[in-house]
């Protein structure tokens, strides 16, 4: 009898918490969804692969049944999910008034407490102009774009090192979005030990680098040095880690994907390979040194480059979503978003609206001619209001920098690849294979 009654506890206490995980507590009215499966909610059917530039399937589907606001269960965290333009504005409009970053407690064990999107607003605003003041015009398609990115950042050199930065970021990229099981042997496992890596590597670097002297600040590190020294100073070593961090992982996996996208759109474009070639010679042609380096006025001269990178951009949508956390309860077109929640930007819908964009699964950088595009309700590849992406800057600047180079002193032919797999970041499974030649040299030589 005793047993019967506590296997009768058990079953009611079971069924009481599924039905609490299934209809969760809320003042209001929350957004109709599905919380999806205890502890696991909804995450595998986020990360569901599709291989098109597409609305996901996760939200497709769910925007058929529930609407463009609805809720769901993501990594752990309760999550109010926007595909709505008015709801993503406000959102962004309300930064560190209703809202602040929102990063479900696994991405932010990843990303490291400090991670830049969860610092105050003015801290946020002087780190982002400290690392302006790095970008600059020079030479900069993944290995590339990261060594690159290193060397400015840190003086970094793969040659010259025994730690395989790049090994330990495509482990962390794999695992970034996905169940957040800290076993050996998960996704989610191997993600936490390449970003131990890389930071065991970043410690190493600065602790070397105090031991050198060196007259004026080259490289990030530099200049981290030189705020540490300052008196009163906002950051410390632990932000400028996770900082460090967060760029290089852009340059690994955001810069380098979108630069291989654009190469591929160029690619099966003649017309637009065309005029990128006329910006860019035009620019060659204008220079009292042909070979002379490329100047930040002639960068901000390439008009249409910059408009193929923003149609890049709006139709790959490489970010699968952007995050914030509301601080108080938040009313919005009769739905409440509790305090403690999440919302989950998803700005591809709105890029890939027919109403907003003419044959919107269409590449055509010409829709960007005499347009702004800074953040609106309609574009919103590089985030939006206080927070907006640090590295959009730097990011264009190597894409626009490393097309300068690519298209003026080589020419490429495609031999084969180019498949996409979102998943939910985009990937080229079969890789993307082109033959490059300079320009002086023939076919027949090669």
């Amino acid at each position: 009898m005793l047993g019967l009654c506590i296997v009768a506890l058990v079953a009611v206490g079971i069924t009481h918490w599924v039905y609490r995980w299934r209809n969760p507590r809320c003042n209001g009215k929350l957004p109709p969804g599905s919380m999806g499966l205890p502890l696991i909610g909804e995450t595998i059917q986020f990360l569901t692969s599709s291989t098109s530039f597409d609305i996901p399937p996760f939200i497709k589907t769910r925007m058929e049944r529930y609407g463009p606001i609805f809720k769901s269960q993501l990594m752990g965290a309760p999550f109010i999910v926007s595909t709505d333009p008015e709801l993503n504005m406000y959102v962004f409009q309300q930064d560190d008034k209703l809202f602040e970053s929102g990063y479900p407690d696994s991405v932010k064990k990843i990303f490291g407490e400090k991670q830049l999107g969860n610092i105050h607003v003015s801290v946020y605003k002087y780190l982002k102009s400290m690392m302006l003041n790095l970008i600059g015009p020079e030479s900069s398609a993944m290995v590339m774009i990261f060594a690159l990115t290193a060397k400015i950042l840190m003086s970094y050199d793969s040659s010259k090192s025994s730690d395989n930065l790049r090994a330990s970021f495509d482990a962390f990229a794999r695992g970034m979005f996905s169940l957040p099981l800290p076993i050996p042997g998960t996704a989610f496992h191997k993600c936490l030990q390449g970003r131990k890596r890389v930071m065991r590597t970043l410690e190493y670097m600065l602790q070397e680098r105090r031991a050198m002297s060196r007259e004026q600040p080259i490289d990030f590190f530099d200049h981290v040095l030189e705020e540490l020294k300052k008196e009163g100073t906002v950051l410390t070593e632990e932000i400028s880690f996770d900082l460090m961090f967060l760029l290089l992982f852009a340059s690994f996996d955001t810069t380098s994907t979108a630069m291989t996208l654009l190469l591929k759109f160029v690619s099966d474009h003649p017309l637009v390979l065309k005029q990128l070639l006329e910006e860019h010679e035009v620019i060659v042609k204008q220079r009292e040194n042909a070979n002379s380096g490329l100047t930040w006025e002639e960068y901000k001269s390439m008009t249409f480059t910059l408009q193929v990178i923003n149609e890049t951009v709006r139709l790959t949508n490489h970010v699968p979503g952007m995050f914030r956390k509301a601080i108080k309860e938040v009313q919005f077109k009769g739905y409440t978003i509790p305090e403690g929640w999440s919302v989950m930007v998803c700005p591809q819908v709105q890029h890939l609206n027919p109403e907003k964009y003419e044959d919107p699964m269409a590449f055509n950088p010409w829709r960007w001619e005499g347009k702004e595009s800074g953040a609106s309700k309609d574009f919103m590849a590089f985030g939006g209001g206080l927070r907006s992406c640090v590295g959009a800057a730097f990011g264009k600047v190597q894409m626009a920098v490393f097309l300068h180079c690519f298209v003026t002193k080589y020419r490429w032919e495609v031999m084969k690849g180019g498949n996409i797999f979102r998943n939910p970041w985009i990937q080229f499974p079969g890789g993307f294979h082109i033959r490059v030649l300079k320009k002086d040299i023939t076919v027949d030589s090669i």
